[in-house]
């Protein structure tokens, strides 16, 4: 049996952001950006996350944890 695996784009490199966010997984609920405890995360205006702040992040993986639809990941440093 194959399994067809759907490409996904993140944000990109780990270094600059500290997640990965997989838009087309997304629901833009807002709970990742809402649970944040630094700030490093903010909503565009369409409700997607995205990170505008990343020297903010402590790598606590809240975002990772909550997200419902699993659009976003902590990089490991």
């Amino acid at each position: 049996m194959e399994v067809e695996v759907p490409e996904v784009k993140s944000t990109g490199d780990y270094k600059k952001n500290p997640v990965y966010i997989y838009y087309d997984w997304c629901k833009r609920c807002g709970i990742c950006v809402a649970f944040c405890p630094t700030g490093a995360l903010g909503r565009r205006a369409d409700g997607s996350p995205y990170v505008p702040h990343p020297e903010k992040c402590i790598h606590c993986e809240m975002c990772d944890r909550l997200c419902p639809d699993f659009a976003i990941t902590g990089a490991k440093r």
